[in-house]
């Protein structure tokens, strides 16, 4: 008989994967905690799980497994932010970054895949190319480890790494459920964000189940022929098609949706940019998130002093919230766009440094 993975079902799917044991709802509960809420690192850690009875621990103990992620390094920038470079008994490396908020928290940016297929032009993960889906035990393993040596507790979680989360929809929402389970990870479904380049078939369906997570879009520029010029995806689902999906979850969600906009020198800083936005998103309760390019290539930029603060006073005609995003760990590879399962950068942090988790 094949070992069942411990780590790769959701609660329902945890119960129906455990159901030869023929434990009850109680055991379903306490084991489901003991691999997530408590964070199992071997079976035998599982055998004091408190109200499962001996028969049920000995079949968990002869046909569980509990895999887990390598970590071939961590790297901490000058601002905190540190990275997490994996590497999987499936093969592929792959990085998560811990991300520290007003010294009370951190917030995980995972990967859901080794590599993305769409490619985006600034994007050093959409250089590596599509290699691979992670399974679901794989996505819900970065943060465990992350937890498991964090001196505060991760209290939120952005799908903002490796990989476009919505062409791995099953795996990344049966983490999500995970996560946000209160036996689980016990973090928040609205401390959960999945970040789609606009991908229009994920967004349907997402909307189609309800979810209680949120979206993040990334649009970079609303005149159709620049995004195309760096979002290939545009020329597949166009921006026409994914501002309808924007306007739609928006409504459904009663929240506005949070735009990204990754900021590019002399590219789409300019008025017409500006009034590109306002034109697209009017009427749509939007928020946009402003974002530097962060280019180890150099071929991008971030705007400059000047024009940051020219297209500042440009989008006062956007009737909607601006923000500008902080986009730490630029040292190490971490910033946004950035992650390309490198070595670089930062201080390399020994084993001993590491602070026992708190949860």
């Amino acid at each position: 008989m094949e070992r069942v993975n411990l780590k790769n079902f959701d609660f329902d799917g945890f119960g129906q994967a455990l159901a030869p044991s023929e434990l009850n709802r109680t055991e379903q509960l306490k084991l489901f905690a003991s691999v997530f809420s408590h964070g199992a690192q071997e079976l035998a850690d599982m055998k004091r799980a408190p109200q499962v009875r001996a028969a049920t621990r000995d079949w968990v103990q002869a046909n569980g497994e509990l895999p887990k992620l390598k970590v071939v390094e961590r790297r901490q920038a000058d601002d905190g932010f540190v990275k997490y470079l994996f590497e999987s008994p499936l093969g592929g490396r792959f990085e998560a970054v811990r991300i520290p908020l007003f010294d009370t928290k951190y917030v995980v940016c995972i990967s859901s895949q080794v590599g993305c297929a769409l490619a985006c032009d600034f994007c050093m993960t959409g250089k590596l190319g599509f290699q691979r889906n992670l399974e679901t035990w794989e996505i819900v393993d970065q943060v465990l480890q992350v937890r498991a040596e964090a001196e505060r507790p991760v209290r939120g979680v952005v799908f903002m790494g490796m990989g476009e989360p919505l062409l791995n929809y099953a795996n990344a929402v049966r983490a999500a459920r995970i996560m946000c389970h209160p036996a689980g990870l016990a973090i928040s479904g609205k401390s959960i964000t999945f970040s789609t380049a606009g991908w229009v078939p994920g967004i349907r369906k997402y909307r189609a189940d309800k979810l209680p997570f949120r979206l993040a879009f990334s649009v970079t520029s609303a005149i159709p022929e620049k995004r195309a010029q760096v979002l290939p995806v545009e020329k597949t689902w166009p921006l026409t098609e994914l501002v309808k999906e924007i306007r739609a979850y928006a409504e459904e969600s009663g929240t506005r949706a949070m735009v990204a906009y990754v900021m590019i020198s002399g590219f789409n800083v300019g008025r017409e940019d500006a009034e590109a936005l306002r034109d697209t998103f009017d009427g749509v309760p939007v928020m946009i998130d402003l974002i530097d390019v962060t280019d180890p290539t150099g071929k991008y930029q971030p705007p400059t002093e000047a024009e940051l603060a020219a297209f500042r006073d440009h989008l006062q005609i956007v009737k909607a919230p601006i923000a500008r995003r902080y986009s730490g760990g630029k040292d190490i590879g971490a910033a946004c766009g950035t992650l390309e399962a490198s070595q670089r950068g930062g201080i390399v942090l020994a084993e001993a440094s590491l602070s026992p988790g708190a949860r």
